[in-house]
């Protein structure tokens, strides 16, 4: 198999409230997107993946990382990640003064 590249305009784009979505790779065992939220913007409340850990890296700016069970909240900043078990609700808050942007794969996919 020969490499696949993804143009930005090429990537599905949708929607988690304010949150911009884009993905750019679904195979059955891995998907990888991007998120980005303005300052001041949270995306809506992902319900978790049952059967997919979800890795989520802060390429811009800083974000606040709410998990709805526990009601436990992470700050992540510039190049941090976070590691979400499977099945866990989350939602992504920009509390920055900048644009941030999130890249997030799960693995494997839920096709």
């Amino acid at each position: 198999m020969d490499p696949i590249v993804v143009r930005k305009d090429e990537a599905r784009t949708f929607y988690e409230g304010p949150e911009l979505c884009r993905e750019y790779h679904v195979t059955e065992k891995i998907t990888f997107g991007s998120s980005t939220l303005q300052p001041g913007e949270t995306g809506d409340i992902d319900l978790g993946h049952p059967a997919s850990h979800e890795v989520f890296y802060v390429a811009k700016g800083s974000v606040t990382m709410f998990v709805k069970e526990t009601g436990a909240k992470f700050k992540l900043y510039e190049q941090d990640t976070i590691l979400m078990p499977e099945g866990v609700s989350h939602t992504l808050i920009n509390d920055g003064d900048v644009e941030a942007v999130i890249t997030w794969s799960k693995a494997p996919s839920e096709l």
